[in-house]
């Protein structure tokens, strides 16, 4: 596709007439960042340290969601998907969230463990990158936070089959009323489907806002003796 062609498809001739008075002016959306400063001196030797450092400012300044991540996988065919999902731990291991195994994103990472994340803390005028290989928690992991949900996220996560086509909500609603009647005292258990994934990351960037686009990037990669180092990249 040549770069005319592409302008009549995606760019202003393709607006549809009877929108275009609501499209928005994106030149009046743009903010100099100012706030911090990134450097490497700054930085702490372990991108996991990093990152809870990071996350801990973001919960201090009122971040709203700040465990909320983009996670992004790739289907067989070799098609991206990308949804947010909640961070509900960090450790040496890596990032591991929780979800239903037969859902997209779990059919997509189990057939491809590769995946990505990204967390923006705009409180901060922050992002944080991370790429590394997925991998299940294990089965007593998957229980134990299972088991700490509310009582009503327990029971939406044994009656809907995620990402599966359903012809109402009122279908979804029966479910939901089905399973809390086979569990009339709360003792809801895990479904086998539903658990846990963990990112063990290969690489993390670290992006702080700066003036003018001049933006800070320090990424860690880890070497082929498996030790973390860093590097700076342009904006």
């Amino acid at each position: 596709m040549s770069g005319s062609q592409h302008e009549d498809v995606c760019g202003s001739a393709a607006i549809n007439p009877s929108v275009e008075g609501r499209s928005p002016d994106f030149s009046r959306l743009r903010i100099d960042y100012k706030q911090r400063t990134l450097s490497e001196a700054d930085v702490d030797a372990d991108p996991i340290l990093q990152f809870v450092r990071w996350l801990n400012e973001a919960i201090a300044a009122g971040a709203n969601e700040p465990n909320a991540m983009t996670l992004a996988s790739v289907s067989a065919d070799g098609s991206p998907s990308a949804r947010i999902v909640l961070l509900k731990r960090v450790d040496a291991r890596g990032f591991a969230f929780f979800t239903n195994y037969l859902s997209r994103k779990g059919r997509e990472l189990d057939a491809d463990p590769r995946a990505a994340l990204a967390f923006f803390w705009p409180e901060l005028e922050r992002q944080v990158r991370v790429e590394g290989r997925i991998e299940r928690t294990s089965e007593a992991e998957s229980d134990e936070y299972f088991n700490q949900r509310p009582l009503k996220s327990r029971i939406g996560a044994a009656a809907s089959p995620q990402s599966e086509t359903i012809a109402s909500r009122e279908i979804l609603e029966s479910l939901e009323r089905a399973v809390a009647q086979r569990y009339p005292n709360g003792e809801v258990p895990r479904p086998r489907h539903w658990g846990g994934y963990c990112l063990r990351p290969t690489k993390v960037e670290f992006w702080q806002g700066r003036s003018s686009r001049l933006h800070d990037r320090i990424e860690y990669f880890l070497d082929d003796a498996g030790q973390w180092r860093r590097r700076r990249s342009a904006p």
